[in-house]
């Protein structure tokens, strides 16, 4: 005879450390109730049917629970046991927490907000090897926000153009720069030929008294990505960057624990808005957040508090900065990075969300200054330091003539 089981059990005290437990938003014609012990047994031990092969034992051992509704939000705490850290690792992990259920018929939409994974697992992850601390003393920047920028045109500069955008960025008062995410070894840039020259420019600014660094893509397949993290750093690589969601959370894990690795990494986010813009569908950013820093991201995109290019809301991306520097955890913190459209008129609304502890960076809002790349870093620089004074960006601009002409031609937000 076939059992029925109920997933269920709200109001029940059970161990949260011995749990990873998620948040969904749920939109269905379901009672809620219904809907969400729909999650918690596709999620678990359950199916469409009952079945003859689950029997008490395992029920208890391994079943999902539905532990809180809260209007449309449900909290379904999945045990321990359920996971494979060891060798499933994070994938074995997302199949559970954001699994099958985003294409349940039963529900309209669905999407996961947040999780929080007991110390049994945390204990598994080491976590950034520099963390926020550390890529701050790499710049020698201790208080005020990083600045950053991202090479524009992102594909088809030169390696000779693209360390000379840099050393410009350098001179202009830049602290950062990056590749872009979809240059990585094209033969009109190859990487091995880039990595060394963009060194040769930083070594320079580190000669006139700057420090610099720039984060080379290295995002790459799967039984490349080690290999060629050590090839960067040997070809003097500073920083290496990694887009997570295309090369997946144990790539980044790989090259952050591997002891060969003596730099920090930084997390790029392309791709997420396929899963993260639809406000009732999919997983927010904060789970991926929280996943990032615990494989060894140092430092990640967190999105622009809604005033930059790219779509995203100032309480997501504030939970997303919290999240990165939490002091709570057994981890170091990350850096948080704004980035998408960004340009020096907007950099004083950010900053007023961010506070200081944040890497901000702009691509065209450097390179699309009239007076070229370092001017328009000292734009960004200007910017950034009238925000940490707390003095009006219009106010200041009447002083700094950089920041004024990106005022004029970008204005203020």
């Amino acid at each position: 005879m076939v059992k029925t089981y109920s997933y269920l059990h709200l109001g029940e005290k059970i161990d949260l450390d011995a749990h990873v437990v998620c948040k969904y938003r749920v939109t269905t014609d379901l009672p809620i109730e219904e809907a969400a012990n729909a999650i918690a047994a596709e999620q678990s031990t359950g199916t469409w049917t009952g079945i003859t092969t689950l029997h008490d034992k395992e029920f208890k051992m391994c079943s999902g629970k539905v532990i809180d509704i809260t209007g449309n939000m449900v909290t379904v705490a999945f045990p321990e046991e359920d996971f494979d850290i060891e060798l499933g690792g994070i994938p074995q992990a997302l199949s559970i927490i954001s699994g099958n259920l985003f294409g349940l018929e039963a529900l309209q939409k669905v999407r996961l907000e947040d999780v929080e994974f007991p110390s049994g697992i945390l204990k598994k992850f080491k976590g950034p090897k520099f963390g926020a601390d550390g890529i701050r003393k790499l710049v020698a920047r201790p208080e005020k926000p990083l600045v950053g920028t991202i090479v524009k045109p992102k594909i088809g500069l030169s390696p000779k153009d693209t360390a000379k955008y840099i050393y410009e960025g350098g001179t202009g008062g830049l602290t950062n720069s990056k590749d872009d995410e979809t240059l990585v070894d094209q033969k009109f840039c190859p990487i091995e030929t880039r990595t060394k020259l963009i060194a040769e420019k930083l070594d320079i600014l580190k000669e006139e008294g700057h420090k610099m660094i720039h984060s080379i893509n290295i995002s790459t397949r799967g039984d490349k990505i080690v290999e060629l993290a050590e090839d960067a750093q040997s070809w003097g690589a500073t920083i290496l960057m990694i887009d997570v969601v295309t090369t997946g959370f144990e790539a980044v894990k790989a090259v952050a624990e591997n002891p060969k690795i003596k730099v920090p990494i930084h997390i790029h986010r392309t791709m997420h808005g396929a899963f993260s813009r639809d406000p009732l569908h999919g997983i927010s950013m904060l789970p991926i957040t929280k996943l990032v820093r615990m494989c060894g991201g140092d430092a990640t995109h967190i999105g622009t508090f809604g005033v930059g290019k790219m779509a995203g809301t100032l309480e997501g991306d504030r939970e997303c900065l919290d999240e990165c520097l939490r002091k709570d955890k057994r981890y170091k913190t990350m850096m948080p990075i704004c980035s998408g459209g960004v340009y020096p008129g907007m950099i004083g609304t950010m900053i007023k969300a961010s506070g200081f502890n944040v890497q901000v960076q702009a691509g065209g809002g450097v390179a699309g200054h009239p007076g070229g790349v370092k001017m328009g870093a000292m734009g960004m620089c200007q910017a950034v330091d009238a925000a940490f004074k707390g003095i009006d960006v219009a106010t200041y601009a009447k002083t700094h003539p950089e920041l004024q002409t990106a005022l004029d031609l970008w204005g203020v937000k």
